[in-house]
């Protein structure tokens, strides 16, 4: 069975609710066994769509599953993607309130930031470097308003259902420096992620997809196929290097980065 138009709409609405009330829903797929990722799609555009109509404006994009053990793990062979607003976007050190989350976790990411427009099924890795304005530092938190495990069979939640939800995405965190693509060795950027003092994770960027501008250049094209595109001044997350570590109040995060891109730090606040 799959969502007809109107079930698309009402599963929109009841993640806008459940991302207000903090209240985790049941996985979509369980009720309708036969979604696509088309109709995740459309779910997700519906609930931003609810989003922009309360107030929120759009900023970018964010990308996921970009590792090879996480396609696996979904059982897909591609990346999946989400819309970015400008309320989920904060600065390294600034207040982060966990009282807007359900069950958040962090992920080390690049952020990239264009200066003009990439569009086309034929968009390759230098377009994006060259459509490149800066590429900064940023992490990833993720949430889930969809539960990640059924709360009866405690079955993991399937592709369809975390696209629903926004690709996971709640937040972004990005730090304070900012370079060009010229001369940067961008697969070796580095980076450790310390909790409460104890280094939890490491990683290359080279992780996302061989090297972290691969995941801007699916985008476009997956984008193209439905008559879309990146646009100048998106704010472009290109997926994770590390997996993702739980977030608790009280926790201290630092995440250090190579290749001069400096530090982030988070502090977990009621």
């Amino acid at each position: 069975m799959k969502p007809s138009q109107q079930e698309i709409q009402a599963l929109a609405s009841a993640l806008f609710a459940a991302e207000n009330t903090r209240a985790q829903i049941e996985q979509f797929s369980k009720r309708f066994p036969a979604m696509t990722m088309d109709d995740a799609y459309a779910v997700q555009a519906a609930w931003m769509l609810q989003k922009i109509a309360a107030g929120h404006k759009p900023v970018g994009h964010k990308i996921g599953l970009t590792s090879r053990a996480m396609q696996i793990a979904a059982q897909i062979t591609e990346p999946d993607s989400g819309m970015l607003l400008e309320h989920m976007m904060m600065r390294s050190g600034e207040h982060f309130s966990m009282a807007r989350f359900i069950v958040p976790m962090v992920e080390v990411e690049l952020g990239f930031v264009l200066k003009r427009d990439i569009d086309g099924a034929q968009t390759s890795l230098g377009d994006v470097l060259d459509a490149t304005q800066y590429i900064t530092p940023a992490l990833e938190i993720i949430d889930a308003r969809i539960e990640r495990l059924d709360r009866a069979t405690k079955a993991p939640r399937k592709v369809v259902d975390t696209i629903s939800d926004n690709a996971a995405n709640a937040a972004v965190i990005v730090g304070d420096v900012r370079k060009p693509t010229n001369g940067l060795d961008l697969p070796w950027v580095g980076a450790a992620m310390s909790k409460n003092g104890a280094v939890e994770e490491t990683g290359l960027a080279s992780g996302v997809l061989g090297h972290p501008a691969m995941g801007i250049v699916w985008l476009a094209r997956r984008l193209a196929k439905y008559g879309q595109q990146l646009r100048a001044g998106d704010f472009v997350l290109s997926g994770s290097f590390t997996r993702p570590v739980p977030m608790a109040v009280g926790d201290a995060f630092s995440v250090a980065y190579s290749h001069g891109f400096g530090e982030i730090v988070v502090k977990c606040e009621a």
